[in-house]
């Protein structure tokens, strides 16, 4: 089997056939910027049919297995990838792309040119704009979760801290691997001292909401997703990745919650007055529209990732209060989908733009870390239970989105 590396530089020996060269750095871009196993491989599958190839295809989260050609004379490759981040700009550049190849505008040799441009390009959010973005995203979370003033105070102050972690690793790598425990930690000292300047509070939902960007709640339905689509190993991978991300944020909370045996008592101050109800727009609005920065999209797509995420709380809310938070969140991951995909054929764009959006707020996240801190108060029916009603959001959500492919069919494999 012939190996080839993480990412293909233009100077290095590449595969004679352009097209095969082109359809596995495609495949690589595309599983850097968080595409899941089964449209990964549907893509790849479209663009090596239109280079005339026969192509097989096996992705994982931690490499891509290609095989051109017939059984009796295969030609295989495979290309060690790590798990990346989101990034929306990039992956609506190379659907693009993708769609010129396919029409037949644009030959193999400039497309891996095009490629490298695009590879290339500076994001589109400095580090001060992303740190903000941590910032808003969880202060409009903390609203959205029910919190008053000072969890929504407190939550800005934890969001902004483990924005500048986040932004930090990219000068020390080794921070990458530390950085959900080391943000779960500080947010849970911050949460339990802010007790002692502010008076008491739910610091349970002032950790979560300064860490929802950083719980795995996306990685896992997207786990689920995979395995209902038939990518086990793809999708078992990324479920046992997020069960250890919740077990290293809980590790986290837990070393920091003895600070509370240390400090002083809570300060029994009056609680502040409830936050007026016209909060929640700009709440939503600025809220969803900070995840348009923080999965790095593009400027113009920003009023539709609002809109996504808008139309998928609602839809989730009315659905959890009539017929219980399972069948609310497959209510929302519904109509965000079928919306989605409708989206995409109109203005002839990946649907992923809105999609992975507006599934931040209806993913299951949250209810895993509550069900982790029940566990770790000793309550273990109640972290049972919670963890249960996780795993079944997480199902709705799935569900919801099959169902939304099969009604809406998206026009583009992604």
């Amino acid at each position: 089997m012939n190996s080839l590396p993480m990412s293909m530089p233009m100077n290095e020996q590449a595969p004679s056939d352009p097209g095969l060269a082109f359809t596995l750095r495609l495949g690589h871009a595309l599983h850097r910027y968080g595409v899941p196993a089964h449209r990964l491989e549907q893509a790849m599958s479209v663009v090596s049919a239109r280079f005339g190839l026969t192509g097989r295809f096996y992705s994982t989260p931690t490499a891509i297995i290609a095989s051109f050609g017939p059984p009796e004379d295969l030609r295989s490759c495979m290309i060690r990838v790590e798990p990346g981040d989101v990034d929306l700009a990039r992956l609506a550049a190379l659907d693009e792309l993708t769609t010129e190849v396919m029409h037949g505008t644009c030959e193999p040799a400039l497309a891996s040119r095009r490629l490298d441009e695009i590879l290339t390009s500076p994001p589109p959010y400095g580090p001060r704009i992303t740190v903000a973005a941590f910032s808003i995203a969880s202060g409009g979370a903390a609203y959205l979760l029910g919190g008053g003033a000072r969890e929504v105070l407190v939550a800005l102050l934890i969001s902004a801290v483990t924005g500048l972690l986040a932004v930090s690793t990219g000068r020390f790598p080794g921070l990458a691997r530390m950085l959900e425990v080391l943000g779960a930690f500080l947010a849970a000292a911050l949460a339990i001292a802010g007790t002692r300047v502010l008076g008491p509070y739910s610091v349970q939902l002032a950790i979560i909401a300064g860490l929802i960007v950083l719980l795995p709640g996306l990685t896992l339905t997207v786990a689920l997703t995979e395995l209902a689509t038939r990518n086990l190993v793809s999708g078992t991978s990324r479920a046992m990745s997020a069960l250890i991300t919740f077990l290293q944020m809980g590790f986290g909370v837990a070393l920091a919650s003895q600070l509370d045996k240390v400090l002083p008592p809570v300060p029994d101050l009056p609680a502040p007055p409830p936050l007026p109800g016209w909060v929640m727009l700009p709440a939503l609005v600025f809220g969803v529209g900070s995840f348009a920065v923080l999965f790095r999209s593009r400027y113009r797509d920003a009023v539709w990732i609002i809109i996504g995420g808008s139309v998928s709380y609602f839809a989730a809310g009315v659905g959890s209060t009539y017929l219980g938070p399972q069948l609310g969140a497959f209510v929302g991951s519904l109509l965000l989908c079928m919306g989605s995909n409708a989206l995409a054929r109109w203005k002839d764009k990946p649907s992923v733009i809105t999609i992975l959006p507006g599934m931040l707020l209806l993913v299951p996240g949250s209810v895993g870390f509550r069900s982790l801190d029940a566990l770790l108060a000793h309550n273990v029916l109640g972290g049972v239970e919670t963890a249960f009603t996780m795993v079944m959001v997480a199902v709705g959500i799935v569900a919801g989105l099959l169902l939304a492919n099969a009604v809406v069919p998206p026009r583009k494999v992604l």
